[in-house]
């Protein structure tokens, strides 16, 4: 079983033998932001609508398996609203292995 962690900085790493190894490029943070950043500027993250239709789901199904309300899944994919934070860094996870992501969703924690 593959562990993945997600970093306080938005990386998501691999862990094998007590090293991290990142899976998903990182974003940039102040310490590697360029100088002068252009307005608007994001780190490179798949379209939405792609994600959702590799994973071969409506925007309805998407937004349930994700937790979040549908109206989100639609901003995200007209421009609207971009995916900020702990989204965005679930969408690069969901880029790079969607079954191992909406399997982790769908586990009912148990009662403690």
């Amino acid at each position: 079983m593959q562990r993945l962690r997600l970093k306080a900085d938005g990386r998501i790493v691999e862990l094998r033998d007590g090293q991290e190894f990142p899976l998903a490029p990182s974003i940039p943070g102040p310490e590697t932001a360029p100088a002068v950043p252009e307005a608007n500027e994001t780190a490179p993250l798949p379209a939405v609508r792609d994600l959702r239709r590799r994973a071969q789901l409506t925007q309805l199904e998407f937004a349930a398996r994700l937790g979040v309300p549908v109206e989100t899944i639609r901003n995200w994919e007209q421009g609207k609203r971009a995916p900020r934070g702990p989204a965005r860094a679930l969408l690069a996870v969901i880029a790079h292995s969607p079954d191992t992501v909406f399997a982790a969703l769908a586990t009912e924690p148990s009662p403690a």
